[in-house]
């Protein structure tokens, strides 16, 4: 099989001129093409006019009276230059088991995607792991966040950030990552065996969606339990359990819920980034960790419309390439980055508090993202020098300073404050949605911004909840990333904060084996400072688990 880039199919073209195309780039009329594979597709919009979709296919070759890897043969050599290669092998093979016995099953502490595809590897193999998560099933959880979303009411143990599937199972369930590792078809792979999309495999930025991504998890959580693992919601790891010989201390168990007792010598922490009472615990307990940079800021929501028109061109809506989407940057004359993250085109701003007395945002959308509203985390960088000491911990004290600011300007109910763009410019207070003084296009404008946020939004100053550098930054940069987005910097778009778990503000240190400095311990994904989505924390989750087999015998 061969692999060909950059064939090009105009839009409302038919998905059967690709070989057409495949034989005409490779001028060789006599070529047949048996069967084909789209391996990726993306969408080239640089002349509005004609937009294309640009793909990466592999295909079976042939030509009269040759063999077929004769005819590769000869089409490898005929065409250098026109970007035809062998198809790599994209399967992913499982590795060799180690001889060591294994006295108990291993434990994965969390249930989002790090644990989920460390425990779907692992019980494959027949090494039966025990996974334990702090928070619901999906069923629950969803209406413990419905509850939260509708009433105000948090739930701190089942929440945005909490329970099965993890803080992405409420997100654009985005699988796009820019890390360049084998395992990434494996795991859309395991998606679409779950009930994705196919399209899932070749996208060039594939995406779920929260409502199809409850019915994935579902179906791989079934899978792990299938295939001899074990799944414990509402059980946190609240203490590790060792032993210390010649100085060496080695994980001999855990502690769940405060009583509970579990038996293991192997324990993979996939807790995420919002864990911070575990956190706290693997401090005292002597984990190595150290402090790690993050970004803070604010969610900024415009008209789909817009960002479409901006990124397609004013006939967008005949192109029926769906919702937009945009990643923006801008380095600011003091140094600091500001950019968009986890854009969600026709989403939702979503409340995603974790702990009482503070305000977190979040992005969310449905499969067919079908919101009138685009949002995306409008974000600076912070660094460790930031901090207010050197404690591996101090991150998180940042965060949570400016969630609490956020709650009591938000109103104390976790209400998110809430600011319109062109105020924030002005460095003035939004007290009102609707201007008396508004003209009537002004008031339909307006109309369409109405903040998604739930539970409520509450008009105000937000510098009151953000650091004075994060302030200015984005008062410098939103005006440069409006002359890359038309429309960016419009002053009807609104902005909701604070945004603080873009990512892990500690990394838990690790070895060449992928160890802390306790033995048996295996921290993993975002919460470890190892990942940065769905598919890296995935990914990450696989490496550890192809660790654990290359050291032991599976369970039996």
């Amino acid at each position: 099989m061969l692999r060909i880039h950059e064939i090009k199919r105009k839009i409302g073209e038919e998905m059967d001129v690709i070989p057409r195309r495949i034989i005409k780039k490779l001028n060789t009329k006599e070529l047949d093409i048996d069967t084909y594979q789209l391996i990726k597709e993306s969408v080239d919009a640089r002349n509005k006019a004609e937009i294309k979709l640009v793909y990466s296919v592999d295909f079976v070759p042939s030509l009269p009276g040759k063999k077929a890897e004769d005819t590769e043969a000869f089409l490898l050599d005929k065409c250098k230059g026109m970007k035809l290669e062998k198809s790599p092998d994209m399967g992913y093979h499982s590795i060799p088991s180690g001889q060591e016995e294994m006295k108990h099953r291993p434990v994965i502490a969390g249930f989002g995607p790090c644990g989920m595809f460390a425990g779907l590897i692992l019980s494959e193999l027949g090494y039966q792991p025990i996974i334990i998560e702090r928070g619901k099933a999906i069923p629950e959880r969803v209406r413990d966040v419905d509850r939260f979303w509708e009433k105000g009411i948090l739930d701190q143990e089942s929440n945005v950030q909490f329970g099965e599937g993890g803080a992405g199972l409420f997100s654009d369930g985005k699988l796009t990552t820019q890390i360049k590792d084998p395992r990434v078809r494996k795991v859309l792979e395991e998606f679409v065996e779950a009930g994705g999309e196919q399209e899932l495999l070749y996208k060039q930025k594939p995406h779920i969606g929260t409502d199809v991504l409850r019915r994935i998890v579902l179906s791989i959580r079934r899978k792990i339990v299938e295939n001899g693992g074990e799944i414990l919601f509402q059980s946190k790891l609240s203490d590790l359990i060792l032993s210390e010989n010649d100085g060496i201390k080695k994980i001999q168990g855990i502690l769940i819920n405060g009583e509970i007792k579990i038996d293991t010598e192997t324990l993979i922490l996939a807790i995420g980034h919002s864990a911070r009472d575990t956190f706290r615990r693997l401090n005292e307990t002597g984990v190595a960790m150290t402090q790690k940079p993050f970004s803070i800021g604010v969610r900024i929501e415009h008209p789909q419309e817009l960002i479409n028109e901006a990124q397609y061109g004013e006939y967008w809506s005949t192109f029926g390439l769906g919702a937009a989407d945009y990643k923006l940057s801008h380095h600011c004359e003091n140094g600091r980055g500001v950019y968009t993250f986890c854009m969600c085109p026709g989403g939702y701003v979503i409340g995603a508090a974790s702990q009482e007395g503070c305000v977190v945002t979040n992005g969310m959308s449905y499969h067919d993202r079908g919101s009138s509203l685009a949002n995306s985390a409008l974000l600076v960088d912070v660094r460790t020098e930031d901090f207010l000491d050197e404690s591996p911990l101090a991150g998180i004290d940042f965060q949570e300073k400016y969630e609490r600011l956020a709650y009591q300007a938000g109103g104390s109910n976790y209400n998110a404050p809430t600011q319109m763009l062109r105020d924030f410019m002005r460095k003035t207070q939004s007290t009102a949605y609707h201007e008396p003084d508004e003209t009537p296009a002004e008031a339909d404008l307006r109309s369409s911004l109405i903040p998604t946020y739930q539970p409520g939004v509450t008009w105000t100053d937000l510098s009151k909840c953000l650091p004075s550098f994060a302030v200015e930054a984005m008062q410098e940069a939103i005006p440069k990333l409006g002359r890359k987005i038309r429309g960016f910097d419009m002053e009807e778009a609104v902005m909701t904060g604070v945004e603080t778990r873009s990512s892990s503000p500690v990394r838990i240190t690790r070895d060449q084996n992928l160890m802390s400095n306790l033995e048996g311990l295996y921290p993993a994904g975002e919460g470890a400072g190892y990942a940065g989505g769905i598919m890296s924390a995935a990914v990450d989750g696989i490496k550890i688990a192809e660790e654990i087999i290359k050291k032991y015998k599976g369970f039996r």
